[in-house]
């Protein structure tokens, strides 16, 4: 397991670099200039000022931010937001896309577990057809799409829950569903083939031989079983909840790194947009390393490697 686990980290050095260079290079061919607006200021002033975000020498810059982060932390200054850091910006809103995250993976483990399930039970029944449209529907809607939808029904029509905004539990509802509904939905369709892999075991037989009930046969033998490529899908879902979540934190105006980093990309904020894409590496890194040791710890004959 030790071996594994310093293997995988080591691959993520170069994951990172290769992912730091070509962000790094990618946004440094973007055509437009972040100190050029309605206003052109004077040839000296903008010199000061790439001078002043490392911007002037590129390949400067391209190796002394790796050292600058690795020694002191240091992600350097803003160009959108006066007198914030990058670190600092990412730490006020890395939280709200963490908890909108962490809702929104909630929402989709468990109704997409009970949907598998229950799709498994009733297959080829009308609860199993309306679980399987539901999810092809859920699959192939894009997120703003359906978060337009859920807005429309339950803010614009009902006034039932907010549109929009961060601070209640009313407010992360709409933004939360929306995030969750497409992983929701993929999990349905594992757990449901996986659910009826499982049922057609020697030991299900073997437990219904025993005279155990249809509860008890899929809540303590069927189900922890049947849930092992779910759980192999929670690393790559957790990543996606919060890399996913741009669209979402724009539609509903919530202040999370989603909408830090559109709003970043518009206005070519180098410094800033380098550093959320290096976070979100990172992130996605730790979650399939995670995922894959709670793999083979739910289930010993899963073989780590690689």
């Amino acid at each position: 397991m030790l071996a594994f686990i310093f293997r995988r980290l080591a691959q993520s050095i170069v994951v990172l670099w290769i992912v730091y260079t070509c962000t790094f290079w990618l946004l440094m061919a973007t055509p437009g200039d972040p100190f050029v607006g309605q206003k052109q200021p004077p040839p000296a002033v903008i010199a000061a000022l790439k001078a002043r975000y490392g911007l002037n020498d590129p390949w400067k810059a391209y190796l002394q931010y790796p050292v600058e982060v690795i020694l002191h932390g240091d992600m350097g200054p803003t160009i959108s937001y006066s007198n914030w850091s990058v670190a600092a910006v990412i730490k006020n809103s890395l939280p709200v896309s963490m908890a909108l995250g962490a809702l929104a993976l909630l929402i989709a483990m468990w109704l997409g577990t009970a949907a598998g399930i229950l799709g498994a039970v009733f297959r080829r029944r009308w609860p199993d057809h309306l679980i399987t449209v539901g999810s092809l529907a859920a699959i192939s809607i894009p997120n703003f799409i359906l978060g337009s939808v859920l807005l429309i029904i339950f803010a614009v029509d009902t006034s039932l829950l907010p549109s929009g905004g961060w601070g209640t539990l009313q407010q992360l509802i709409l933004p939360a569903t929306t995030l969750a509904l497409a992983y929701l939905a993929i999990v349905a369709r594992l757990m449901r083939t996986s659910t009826m892999d499982v049922l057609h075991s020697d030991y299900i037989r073997t437990a219904k031989a025993k005279g155990n009930s249809s509860m008890r046969i899929i809540s303590a033998h069927a189900a922890p079983n049947a849930s092992l490529p779910v759980l192999a899908f929670l690393g790559p879902a957790a990543a996606g909840v919060l890399t996913g979540s741009f669209v979402v934190e724009k539609l509903f105006a919530v202040p999370g790194m989603g909408d830090v980093f559109v709003n970043a990309c518009l206005d070519k904020d180098i410094p800033l947009v380098l550093g959320i894409t290096m976070v979100y590496t990172v992130i996605l890194i730790l979650m399939n390393l995670l995922a894959d040791i709670a793999c083979a710890m739910a289930d010993p004959r899963v073989a780590i490697s690689g």
